[in-house]
């Protein structure tokens, strides 16, 4: 077909991941596009990610220079982490920093709104002359053994011997190219509202994490500042009906036994979700001409934040691959090259899974052997100080296992 579009590469979606993975192919000098199913401008509902870990940020750092000190300075650190249990704190820790803005050295974490992660990595791929098509929905791959050809809804044909699948978590890549999502869904509700923060009057910037918060019926609830305004995690009882918790007069009532009143009327965005932690059965199709990344190759439960901090290792690894693969001498050496990056992926992916399944575990209020255990370390912290420790980072996968309580105690 004579009008058909032809790159190396298309990589479909323009989310964050996407996004960065059409930066690091024109950064290569590796011809592509980025596809996006919606028109330029949509609108972004909800903080979703707000958090970068270091090493992402030095990753996009390496991808293009300066972009990880630009995100690193407009989001904003908590210098405290704080754990309560039963309105009886347990564990906090200062670290004492919240400089953002070192121009020689990248922060350990920075926390601004998903919209202002995405604004400024669009705003490098503009810089850099990646090619966006916008408003256009996939409808259909063929997949051959030496290309792929990707056809929109309004019949647009495109060209290209790789396709990276950033489209999400309803992806048409991963649906076209044959791949499923394996693993389970989660019976836990959890609601997620985003505040604006008064300016005049901020709350001081602490993580706050509360088991079983007194005001809330022994409901789980985590504060998380971020540039602008906080994020507050309600976990539902089993029999809680999410609705009653989650429409805008729903959190109202609650909101108010937890934050000053004030932010009733500054609430942004209302979410409920019940978390997927699944993996796809491969990150990429039997020609290896596919290759997916970020929410398009795994979900899972936010804890620890691993949803973009691994969608971004995805990208860059996929065009890696990629470009190892353009260069190779013999299918055979092709191939290899789409697959070791797949696996890598899929590994880290499955370890992810693993980490927010273990968090999740470890919040469960209906978990009894759990509850034994975080009743035990809350009542023992002041003579074991790290059972403390490790109340803290159950909400993130605990990077070790509950210590032993021996009879001693």
């Amino acid at each position: 077909m004579s009008n058909r579009k032809k790159c190396d590469v298309i990589v479909v979606g323009a989310g964050p991941v996407g996004l960065v993975a059409g930066l690091a192919l024109q950064k290569k000098g590796i011809s592509s596009v980025v596809i996006e199913a919606e028109p330029f401008g949509r609108a972004r509902p909800g903080s979703r990610a707000i958090y970068l870990h270091s090493a992402t940020l030095k990753l996009l750092e390496e991808t293009s220079k300066g972009l990880g000190f630009t995100l690193a300075r407009n989001g904003i650190i908590w210098p405290v982490k704080r754990t309560l249990y039963k309105g009886k704190e347990v564990y906090v820790r200062n670290y004492g920093i919240t400089n953002n803005k070192d121009p020689h050295k990248l922060p350990h974490f920075t926390a601004l709104h998903q919209d202002e992660i995405e604004k400024h990595i669009y705003e490098e791929c503009l810089e850099a002359g990646v090619e966006f098509s916008w408003n256009s929905p996939v409808d259909k791959l063929v997949i051959e053994k030496d290309h792929v050809i990707l056809t929109t809804k309004s019949g647009e044909e495109w060209e290209a011997k790789y396709i990276i699948g950033s489209d999400g978590a309803r992806s048409v890549v991963r649906e076209q190219a044959g791949l499923k999502f394996e693993g389970p869904r989660t019976n836990d509700t959890f609601l997620v509202v985003d505040v604006k923060e008064d300016a005049e009057n901020p709350l001081p910037l602490e993580r706050t994490f509360h088991y079983q918060h007194p005001a809330m019926g022994g409901r789980n609830v985590m504060f998380v500042p971020f540039k602008g305004g906080w994020r507050v995690d309600l976990q539902l009882l089993e029999n809680d009906n999410p609705e009653e918790f989650s429409d805008l007069e729903g959190v109202k009532k609650w909101l108010p036994k937890v934050m000053d009143s004030k932010y009733t009327e500054r609430i942004t965005w209302v979410s409920t979700y019940r978390f997927h932690q699944v993996v796809a059965n491969s990150f990429t199709d039997e020609k290896h001409r596919v290759l997916l990344a970020g929410e398009a190759a795994h979900l899972f439960a936010p804890f620890g934040a691993r949803g973009l901090n691994s969608g971004v290792p995805d990208a860059l690894l996929a065009v890696r691959g990629i470009e190892k693969a353009l260069k190779a001498n013999s299918e055979e050496e092709r191939t290899e090259a789409i697959e070791a990056v797949a696996n890598e992926r899929r590994i880290a992916a499955l370890w992810n899974r693993d980490g927010s399944s273990t968090a999740l575990h470890h919040l469960q209020g209906n978990a009894p052997d759990m509850n034994m255990k975080r009743e035990l370390a809350a009542s023992l912290v002041s003579i074991i100080p790290r059972l403390g420790r490790w109340l803290d980072e159950g909400p993130y996968g605990p990077k070790f296992g509950p210590p032993e309580l021996t009879t001693k105690y």
